[in-house]
Order: C-alpha cells, then structure tokens, then sequence
C-alpha cells in the first residue's frame, strides 16, 4: 500500500490533541518549495538535519569525556539521540506532533563547538565584543546559513516552526520574539534535554568510576531507583545495577513530566494551539517534588563530575588549544584554507573563525593544533 503525506495529515488530524502543531498547517519556508509527495513538512526537515555535515560533525564533539577518552561514552550525537528518542516519547503520550519535535531536537546541539561546554566559553570570550557567541544562535545560523547543501537556498530551508523550536531553546515565555510561534513540542524538547543530559552524564560518571555509588547515597532519585532494585533483584552485578538504575531514572521523569504536563494543560484550559500563547510561562514542568529531585541531582553532577579534576583536565586542555587557533588565525588569516580565507571579506576575520572553529570536532581542532605547534608535524 502506497502511503502518501496527505495520508500522513490525515492520520495526524485524527491522533493528534487540537494544541498540537499539525504539518498540514505548517507557515512553511523562507524559501518556497514544492511539497514532497510522500514525506510531511516536519519529515523532511527531519531528513534534511540527519543528512547536514554538521549533524555527522557531532559524532567527535565532546559531551563531558573527550572522544579519545574511551569508546562508550556519549558524545554530542550520541546525546542529540537521545534527546530525540525522549522527545517522541513525550510526544507520543501527549499527543504532539513526534515529528516536529524529532526535528528540533536533532538540530538543537549542531552549533557547538569542539570540547563541549569548556570550548563554548572560550569562543564566548574571543567574541565578546565581536557579536558575541551562543550554541543556540548557532545552530540557528548553521540551518538557515552556513549548511550548503542546497543549490537554491543558503541553509537547510527548514519550516518556520522548526526554526521558532530552535529559537524557543532561549527565548521563553508568550511575550518572547518566538511567543507568537509558542507550542508545546518546542517545550518538550527543552526539557528532554535536561532528562538526557542528566542521566547519561551520570550514566558516564559511574562508568568512567569518576563517581563512586556510595557517593550517590543522598541523592533522592538515584536512591529510590535503587531500592526498586535490591527489592526485585537480590544479586545483579554492579554493570547490570548502573543500567538499570539509568533506566529507571529516566523513566521516573518521563512519567512524572507527562502527569504535570497533562495536569498544567487543564489548569491553564488549554484546547488549543493558540491558548498556549496565553500561558506566560512553560507549560511542559516536573512537578514540584521531582523538580526540587533534579536540582539536587545536578548540583551533584556539577560539583563530583563537572569539577572532578580528571574532567577539568580535559575541558582546560581544550580551552587552550582553541584559543591558540583563534589567536593564530586571527594574527596571520593566511593560514586559512583558502575557501575559508574567502570568507573573511564577507563575514569578517572574526566571525570567520568562529564559526570555522566552531565547526571542528574535537579530533580536528587537536590535529590542526599539532600542525601549528609541533615542529615535526605535517602541515
């Protein structure tokens, strides 16, 4: 049977909550195009961020452990994932659109740079003054410009509601620019992001032994997890105990998320996609008692992974290498490739590196490095 994308929006108007963003009535693109025959708006701009070269960059962009630091931990792709697959499962049980949110969240990390966070600050910092840098804006400017993928249009082209998504990732609130294109799918990716950040970094640290189970004693989740654990399984090696306990975790703040979600949704008598604009704050929240759960997990994190001097290490070395690009860069462009040399007179030597730097993975930025330091190194 042959499945067509009017099929698509007719499965969507009959399963879908009247709040929800339907791609039948997508604002479309900055550039029009044609509909495809098969695939719904969000679909394809779905496709269009796996198929982008920043989305495959991703695979060797830090999360917490540098890529070379070992083969199992999450990287910035392995996160998107995530992010993405709990995204469609909070849409699933709210009756969202899973595509539009898919879409979003695959695109919400493509503007970070090498070494996570720790490379961020350093890019923050060389452009201060220069316009300034934001992962979020990034992403934003990867899609709708730096992406030449297309010989028609800068950018992947995607719908307006999937750049509104990425916009609501720091704009909040109906009065924001994005308030007029506010929806829920934006919202639960926001905090799919924070359930996958929190879990696999935890996941990372227990695994890296960076931290120790003991040590978790007083965080209220992890403990409640565990004690499902010992009360239904009474020997499980400490392997099989970490991956359940991170299951349960996330399952923990999914349901919780969905239950406050749909309770909000009541409250604020929201029967519509235009009511959400109303609301003057996020509807998508854990209730309060996990939400206080959560805060006190992060603080952990923040405090026996983030500062653990093993991964301040790694994030510093990070940091030095890159401002040693930029600087270097920015003293002699010539050293640029020259494609990239060409983009100095339109964007500017400054914004050039930048996002120039900002597009390496970690393995490319440590390699340029030894090609500029290391006398011995082929250039």
């Amino acid at each position: 049977m042959k499945i067509s994308r009017q099929s698509y929006q007719e499965t969507e108007a009959q399963i879908l909550a009247p709040y929800a963003v339907w791609s039948a009535h997508s604002r479309g693109r900055k550039y029009p195009e044609k509909e495809h025959h098969s695939r719904t708006a969000f679909q394809r701009d779905r496709d269009r961020i796996i198929h982008s070269t920043a989305f495959r960059r991703l695979q060797y962009k830090t999360q917490v452990f540098v890529n070379h630091e070992g083969d199992h931990y999450r990287t910035r792709l392995t996160h998107t994932l995530e992010v993405a697959q709990i995204s469609r499962s909070l849409c699933r049980a709210l009756a969202l659109n899973e595509d539009l949110a898919e879409a979003i969240a695959l695109a919400h990390d493509l503007g970070h740079g090498p070494f996570g966070h720790a490379g961020e600050m350093v890019l923050q910092e060389m452009m201060k003054d220069h316009g300034g840098f934001e992962h979020n804006q990034q992403s934003l400017r990867i899609v709708e410009k730096l992406e030449e993928s297309y010989p028609d249009f800068p950018g992947l082209n995607l719908t307006h509601e999937t750049l509104a998504g990425l916009k609501k990732h720091f704009h909040v609130g109906a009065s924001s620019p994005s308030g007029k294109m506010r929806f829920l799918e934006a919202e639960i990716v926001d905090v799919a992001d924070e359930i996958a950040y929190i879990s696999h970094d935890l996941d990372d640290g227990l695994r890296s032994a960076l931290i120790q189970e003991p040590d978790l004693e007083g965080i209220e989740l992890w403990r409640d997890a565990c004690r499902y654990i010992h009360r239904k399984y009474k020997t499980l090696t400490a392997e099989k105990k970490r991956r359940l306990g991170i299951r349960l975790l996330i399952n923990r703040l999914v349901t919780d998320l969905v239950e406050s979600t749909e309770k909000r949704i009541g409250k604020f008598r929201i029967c519509r996609l235009t009511d959400i604009r109303k609301v003057e704050q996020p509807v998508v929240v854990f209730s309060s008692k996990i939400k206080g759960q959560v805060k006190q997990l992060k603080q952990f994190l923040g405090c026996n992974l983030y500062g653990h001097y093993r991964v301040v290490r790694m994030t510093d070395k990070g940091q030095r290498c890159l401002k040693s690009l930029f600087e270097i860069y920015l003293q002699k462009p010539e050293q640029f490739p020259r494609e990239i040399l060409l983009k100095c007179k339109k964007e500017g030597i400054r914004r050039t590196i930048c996002d120039y730097l900002a597009g390496m993975t970690d393995r490319f930025a440590l390699d340029e490095y030894k090609r500029f330091f290391e006398p011995y190194e082929r250039v």
